[in-house]
């Protein structure tokens, strides 16, 4: 297949995509120059060509003089050309365009008649009077419109300039180097965003700013979408806005700007939800209400006019509710068949000439899955489950269905099990991945996201929309160099890539679970270190973002801060008051005096929590962005926004008058209480898990304090090959001492003990340390404490079945990369011994059984095949086949248990059960039955995995002896 892609190319080579190439210098006479004092470029167009063509003109000549201080003359005459010309016009509508076509100077073929394409090309004495012109002809208005804005972006001007306050970067003189450039765009016809949820945020924003969502605040956002290739959108539509109704010049203007106009999934007929209180309309029930209905959804339809919109059809509950238990098939089409008479009868024209849109949402899909289906010409809007994983993609037999397929995407939601809507948990290569199998299924109709307030969702909007216009062109290798062209666009070179992967990293902690359902248990304080890794995580990333912000040219830092620094720092920030939440709690119960420590800075955290907000709203560019960020964030106790942010729970406790001595044992035994509470504990043990030499542990003693004042402590090793990171010390609160061994010492027996004494105020105790010694011969992954951990993408062997191969995505997942299948939409695999599979050597000291954690991706059941497989095996053994989407019904409006579960942690973990015949090195197998599985992680416990929210870390890995 790649072969044969790349024959075609060679013999259609009108259709090569050159690469538009622009430089501050004339480098030599293949350059055309764009802005060169005092040789002015003009910008040609016919004023007969439509509206958006003119305002296309308009922002060019202002892009221009943004980056130089000049700005072009604009001309739509013959008798001003000169030798520094560019042409813009559509074909057909251009007379200049046409005259290039007519002398054949300009080849259009490639994209006549096409949907939004555009040519970008230096020519040759295109008139007499003219040497040399650059010329940008679409194939309609907005591909015109999209080439303008192309070479807007590459000359500098960010689709992010306004709304982000990107930075221009000035340079005198700007050349383009001859070229034609042929668009392979768009993928998706219809591309666009939501503005959904937007209360208290946008909504204050937009009416401090602009006096409301009048068409003021529009012309912005029109203005982004064309820059971002977009050219749909749903507006903002929350009670008690009504987009078309409040301010009529929204419509008018959406239409020059060729932003198509359309309804939410809920809102049919061109109006919006509280247009039908205002219309006095009475109860929303189509049964006993069916003429005012009617009466409200024509003038929809009337008011739409001429203006270009995708009609949304049928009819939910009032309210974005589910409609009635009750409601049958018959009824739903009884209401699309009565919409469409009501459309053909306003516009005069057959109903199949007015695009229109049917919404697959919630309980929607219940009606879709019995059988209902619509006119051809109806597109069919599918959707993800508010949570980023697609619900339902067309079966094989249905995708030749006329009207086509969109698909309703989800970066904001309002819902259970708890919404989100503060910051961007939005992991890009997820994204990537669902959208990808939504594409090879063949919707290609309409994409559409819901974007919340759109700050701060800057870098998923422009990734979504950038992969909707040429999905083809981001495949998984792509995706890390996709930050980096990213962070280049906004910030220019010399920190992008270090930009770039703090982007790609602040997202992944982010998506790991949303800041609105952190908890203070979320991540274990107690178990493989997991909260302090994430504090860690998080501060670096924050001190990495404040070491660029200090470095960059003032014009650059307040967009840095809106798309980097604040985003890392109010996430980083969050997470560390949780965090120190759980402490507070923990060490409360275990008496520390640390614990009303901890309480404190819960406070303080919370409070520079609201700092941060401040900061955001007064203090960034002079309180443009004011209200922006007010989303309440904290205190969830259901799916809906808490009234005002609510700190955690912290409890204060007393202390003993003096000092007294306290310690816990990492990977040992429970928390040792001053003696007083556990020694009668007949489980309890002084004693550290294993020391093994093969992954040459360090563990550490947690000494604490219960009382006042500073507590002196002492540690003696009994044995020489015990090794302290202190022996003694001082503290008022905790303090770690790291133990490890000296492995040339210890006696080479099977078993080994030693022994470390602990002292202070008084106190006297002895700890174990066990050294196992008795270790097979290992390789691959070893065993630690009673657990082997595997990150999927670090497998020991692939063996793929062409055209049928395993994908590494790099950065998918909550701990490292994923692995796929591609092509996405290969047929379901007949598992064999020639069956694709993944290969993970590894080393377990005992035999015995064992239980492995396949840590997925919660995909849901999209196939509607009984289930998403896949097969695994240890060693030689018959493979098990695992259903991921076992015993699960469908989430829809009733949440089940299983999806609220894997929405909140963004993980599904399927077990199985193996046998371990004798010690040492064995191979663990992963067997391709289905695409889209997407194995993140294994875990294979052999009797020592311990609660945690990542899972274990990943285990030491060994090379095999050669």
């Amino acid at each position: 297949m790649r072969l044969l892609t790349i024959l075609l190319l060679l013999l259609l080579p009108q259709f090569v995509h050159s690469q538009i190439v622009i430089s501050n210098e004339k480098e030599n006479e293949d350059y055309f120059s764009i802005a060169n004092d005092p040789f002015s470029t003009k910008i040609l167009f016919d004023t007969l060509d439509n509206v958006l063509v003119q305002k296309s003109v308009q922002f060019l000549a202002s892009d221009i003089e943004k980056v130089t201080d000049q700005k072009p003359k604009i001309i739509s005459s013959g008798e001003y050309l000169d030798n520094n010309l560019i042409i813009v016009g559509t074909i057909g509508n251009s007379h200049f365009i046409d005259q290039l076509i007519t002398s054949e100077k300009l080849d259009v073929n490639p994209i006549i008649n096409n949907w939004e394409n555009f040519i970008i090309q230096t020519i040759e004495n295109p008139f007499p009077s003219v040497d040399r012109a650059l010329v940008i002809a679409g194939s309609d208005r907005r591909g015109t419109a999209f080439g303008v804005f192309t070479l807007s972006e590459k000359i500098g001007v960010s689709p992010w300039y306004w709304w982000a306050d990107v930075p221009v970067e000035k340079s005198e003189q700007l050349f383009i180097k001859n070229g034609r450039h042929v668009s392979r765009g768009p993928s998706v016809k219809y591309r666009g965003i939501f503005l959904n949820d937007e209360a208290p945020a946008l909504r204050n924003w937009a009416k401090e700013k602009f006096g409301g969502f009048n068409h003021k605040f529009y012309e912005n956002v029109y203005e982004l979408l064309l820059r971002n290739k977009a050219n749909f959108l749903w507006p903002a539509m929350w009670l008690p806005t009504a987009f078309a109704d409040d301010d009529p010049e929204n419509a008018r203007l959406a239409d020059e700007y060729g932003i198509v106009i359309s309804t939410s999934h809920h809102e049919p007929m061109m109006r919006a939800h509280h247009e039908w209180q205002r219309f006095g309309g009475g109860e929303w029930n189509y049964e006993t209400n069916k003429e005012q209905l009617q009466e409200f959804w024509r003038g929809g339809i009337e008011r739409m006019g001429d203006y270009e919109s995708v009609v949304t059809m049928g009819m939910r509950g009032d309210g974005d509710e589910g409609m009635s238990e009750e409601t049958a098939v018959d009824l739903l089409q009884t209401i699309i068949e009565d919409q469409r008479n009501i459309i053909t009868d306003v516009t005069g024209k057959p109903a199949h000439e007015t695009p229109q849109v049917w919404a697959i949402y919630k309980e929607v899909q219940d009606y879709y899955d019995k059988g209902m289906r619509v006119e051809d010409d109806i597109t069919i809007l599918f959707s993800d489950d508010n949570w980023g994983n697609i619900r339902y993609l067309p079966k094989k037999d249905d995708q030749s269905h006329p009207g086509g397929f969109g698909m309703y995407y989800h970066f904001d939601y309002v819902g259970a099990p708890v919404s989100y809507r503060w910051n961007n948990v939005t992991q890009l290569e997820r994204v990537w991945e669902q959208m990808k199998h939504t594409y090879e299924a063949g919707v290609k109709e309409l994409w559409i996201a819901n974007v919340g307030d759109i700050k701060p969702m800057e870098l998923p909007i422009s990734f979504f929309l950038d992969l909707a216009w040429e999905t083809e062109a981001i495949q998984a290798e792509d995706l890390p160099n996709y930050y980096v062209n990213w962070a280049k666009q906004q910030f220019g070179d010399e920190y992008a890539k270090e930009i770039a992967e703090i982007l790609a990293l602040y997202t992944k902690y982010n998506a790991r679970r949303t800041p609105e359902m952190l908890e203070p248990s979320t991540y274990s304080l107690v178990n493989y270190r997991e909260a302090d890794r994430i504090l860690d995580e998080y501060r670096n990333l924050l001190e990495r973002s404040n070491t660029i912000y200090s470095k960059l040219p003032e014009s650059y830092k307040s967009a840095f801060y809106q798309l980097v620094l604040s985003p890392v720092e109010m996430s980083s920030n969050i997470n560390e008051m949780y965090i120190a939440t759980g402490k507070n709690r923990l060490y409360a119960q275990q008496g520390r005096a640390s614990a009303n420590k901890y309480a404190e800075r819960v406070k303080e955290l919370f409070a520079y929590d609201a700092e941060l907000t401040r900061q955001f709203h007064e203090d960034l560019e002079d309180g443009k962005w004011n209200h922006m960020m007010s989303q309440t964030h904290i205190g969830y106790t259901s799916w809906n926004h808490p009234r005002t942010n609510v700190m955690p729970a912290i409890s204060y406790i007393h202390t003993a008058s003096l000092p007294q001595l306290g310690f816990s044992l990492e990977y040992g035994s429970d928390v040792e209480w001053g003696g007083f509470s556990v020694e009668s504990d007949p489980l309890f043990s002084k004693s550290f898990s294993e020391f093994d030499p093969l992954n040459q542990q360090t563990y550490y003693i947690d000494i604490f304090n219960m009382g006042e004042g500073n507590l002196n402590y002492s540690l003696e090793a009994k044995q020489d090959w015990i090794k302290l990171s202190r022996e003694e010390g001082s503290l008022q609160y905790d303090e770690k001492v790291f133990v490890s061994i000296d492995w040339e010492k210890v006696p080479n027996q099977e078993n080994v003990a030693g022994e470390i004494i602990i002292k202070g105020a008084g106190k006297e105790y002895e700890i174990q340390v066990p050294v196992r010694n008795n270790l097979p011969t290992a390789s691959g992954f070893i065993e630690n404490n009673g657990y082997v951990s595997i990150e999927a993408a670090n497998y020991t062997a692939k063996i793929d079945a062409l055209p049928i191969h395993w994908t590494k995505v790099p950065n998918l997942g909550r701990t490292h990369s994923s692995m796929i299948i591609e092509p996405v939409n290969a047929p379901r695999h007949e598992l064999s011994t020639e069956s694709p599979r993944l290969e993970y050597e590894f080393t377990v000291f005992d035999d015995g059984e064992i239980t492995i954690h396949t840590f997925l991706s919660p995909t849901q059941d999209f196939k509607k095949q009984g289930g998403l497989k896949f097969a695994i095996s240890i060693d030689d053994e018959e493979p098990q086949i695992v259903n991921m989407n076992e015993g699960e019904i469908k989430p829809d409006h009733k949440y089940a248990d299983w999806w609220t579960k894997s929405v909140a942690d963004h993980i599904k973990v399927s077990t199985s059960k193996h046998k371990i015949k004798q010690p040492g090195k064995h191979t663990l197998k992963i067997w391709m039955i289905d695409t889209g599985v997407v194995f993140q992680k294994f875990v294979i416990d052999a009797g020592g995995m311990k609660p945690s929210y990542l899972g274990p870390p990943e285990s030491n890995f060994v090379k095999p002896a050669l």
